[in-house]
């Protein structure tokens, strides 16, 4: 009977998002870094001009060389946690922020990539590039840009 109220117990605690005594470990998930082109002078940006950046609507680094947005799909789960850690806003904002810019006429929407070495490659081979990659995807062919 004790067993069974515990077993109880552990059901309603993990239905309710509690965590139970001794499952603390959590698996780290692996920072989401934001990379540019090496030729890219800006070494760090402000999140508000990152997500500017990334919704379309400042088309231009600070020392005015013309920016290029590389992104991945809505749905992968890396864009995801991009937009909402490093954004602070929920992938289908972009979208509507792009589509209403490319409806209206007034801009375009990023470059889309299908994974994150087609994502390296991209921003390593473009001038004024800009994307986002897991730490274990970096190599000295593109340069992290630090977020404030």
């Amino acid at each position: 009977m004790l067993r069974l109220s515990l077993l109880a117990l552990a059901s309603v605690l993990l239905l309710a998002g509690l965590p139970l005594a001794g499952t603390t470990a959590v698996a780290q998930e692996t920072p989401i870094l934001l990379v540019a082109h090496p030729d890219v002078n800006t070494r760090q940006l402000k999140r508000d001009t990152t997500r500017a950046i990334f919704a379309m609507r400042q088309r231009t680094w600070p020392d005015g060389q013309a920016v290029r947005v590389f992104v991945l799909d809505n749905n992968h789960p890396v864009h995801a946690r991009f937009a909402k850690e490093q954004l602070a806003v929920y992938p289908h904002q972009l979208q509507l922020a792009w589509d209403r810019m490319v409806f209206s006429g007034t801009g375009q929407a990023p470059d889309r990539v299908r994974d994150q070495a087609e994502m390296r490659e991209r921003v390593a081979t473009t001038p004024g590039a800009v994307g986002y990659l897991e730490r274990e995807y970096l190599d000295d062919r593109v340069q992290v840009i630090s977020m404030e």
